[in-house]
C-alpha cells in the first residue's frame, strides 16, 4: 500500500491523527457482509462511472483493517463504478473501528441518498439501532424479546429518529418491514404494494404471509390499507386462513377514476359560438375516432 496522505483534526491546537489515505487495488477491498444497500447498474451508476472516468475518485472510500485484509465500510458504489471502467486502484481512508462503529458508518454513509429502497432503509435502520444499543450496553432485539420489562426502558428507535430526522414511529414501521418474506418485500421495493399496507402485513406470521401471497397471485391484486389492517387483525387473533385471504382479495376495490374533464373556456375557441356542450363533445369524439383509425393504419404497415 502506498501512503498518500494523513488526515488530522486540530480542535485544541494539537493535531490528532484520525486515519491514513492509501491508494489500494480495488480488488483488495472486501465488501462489508452486512451492507444493506444494493449496488445497482442503473443510470446513477453509469453517471458515477463517467464522473470517475473523467475526474477519478475524488472522495476516498472508507475501510477498516480486519485479520483477513481490508473491509469496505463506505464507498461500495464508487468501488463498483471504478471496477466497471477498469480503474485498478482508488484512494482509501483506512480507519480503526469496532463492529458497532463500522455499522454506524456504513448505514450513515448512504441513508440520505436518493433512491434508497424501502428494504434497504428497513435493514439499515435495524442494523444501526442494534449497533446503538450494543454500544450503550443496551439490550438487542433478542434481549428485549426475553425481557419486555427491560425493553420498555430503552427507546433507541426514538433516538435514531432524532438522528435521522424522522419520527420514532417511522423508524419502527420501517424496521417492521424486515419481518416480510422476500417475495412481498420485493413487491414493496417495486411499489406494487405501498408502505402503509406493507406495515400491516409485516405483523403476520411467515405462514400467513405465504397464504396472503398465494391469494394475491391467484387474484392478481394487492390489499388496500383497510384490507391489510383487517388481515392483520385476523392473523393476530388466529382467525386468518388461506380461504379468508382469497375471499378478501376477491373484494372489489374502489375503481380508480378515469374521467377526463376539459374546461369549457379552454376548448370553446375551437367551436362556433352556437355549439352546445353536447355538440362539442360529439365533435371531439369523432376526431378521436379518426385519430385512432389513423394510428391503427400506421401500426399495420
Amino acid at each position: 500500500m502506498t501512503d498518500v496522505a494523513k488526515l488530522s483534526t486540530s480542535g485544541t491546537g494539537s493535531p490528532e491523527e484520525v486515519g491514513v489515505v492509501y491508494k489500494i487495488p480495488v480488488s483488495d477491498l472486501k465488501p462489508h457482509p452486512l451492507n444493506p444497500y444494493h449496488v445497482r447498474n442503473d443510470d446513477a451508476m453509469q453517471e458515477l462511472a463517467a464522473s470517475i472516468q473523467k475526474h477519478g475518485v475524488l472522495v476516498p472510500v472508507i475501510a477498516r483493517r480486519k485479520d483477513d485484509g481490508l473491509e469496505l465500510i463506505a464507498g461500495h458504489r464508487r468501488q463498483h463504478a471504478a471496477q466497471m471502467i477498469g480503474v485498478e486502484a482508488i484512494p482509501v481512508l483506512v480507519l480503526d473501528m469496532d463492529d458497532d462503529d463500522a455499522i454506524i458508518q456504513l448505514v450513515d454513509s448512504n441513508i440520505q441518498r436518493e433512491g434508497v429502497l424501502p428494504s434497504e432503509r428497513a435493514w439499515a435502520y435495524k442494523l444501526r439501532m442494534d449497533a446503538m444499543k450494543h454500544k450503550a450496553g443496551r439490550p438487542t432485539k433478542e434481549d428485549e424479546d426475553n425481557s419486555p420489562k427491560i425493553s420498555a426502558n430503552f427507546r433507541s428507535d426514538d433516538e435514531l429518529g432524532v438522528l435521522a430526522g424522522v419520527s420514532g414511529d417511522t423508524i419502527r414501521n420501517y424496521i417492521s418491514l424486515t419481518n416480510l418474506i422476500q417475495p412481498i418485500m420485493d413487491m414493496v421495493d417495486d411499489k406494487v404494494i405501498s408502505l402503509s399496507p406493507a406495515y400491516a402485513i409485516a405483523a403476520l406470521s411467515k405462514a400467513d404471509q405465504e397464504s396472503l401471497l398465494d391469494a394475491m397471485e391467484c387474484e392478481q391484486v394487492t390489499p388496500s390499507v383497510s384490507q391489510a389492517q383487517r388481515i392483520r387483525k385476523l392473523s393476530l387473533s388466529g382467525q386468518f386462513t388461506s380461504e379468508i385471504a382469497v375471499q378478501i382479495m376477491r373484494e372489489q376495490k374502489k375503481p380508480i377514476k378515469s374521467d377526463v374533464i376539459l374546461a369549457g373556456e379552454k376548448i370553446r375557441k375551437y367551436f362556433p359560438k352556437s355549439y352546445t356542450p353536447s355538440q362539442m363533445e360529439a365533435v371531439i369524439l369523432k376526431l378521436l375516432e379518426a385519430w385512432q383509425r389513423k394510428r391503427d393504419r400506421n401500426q399495420s404497415r
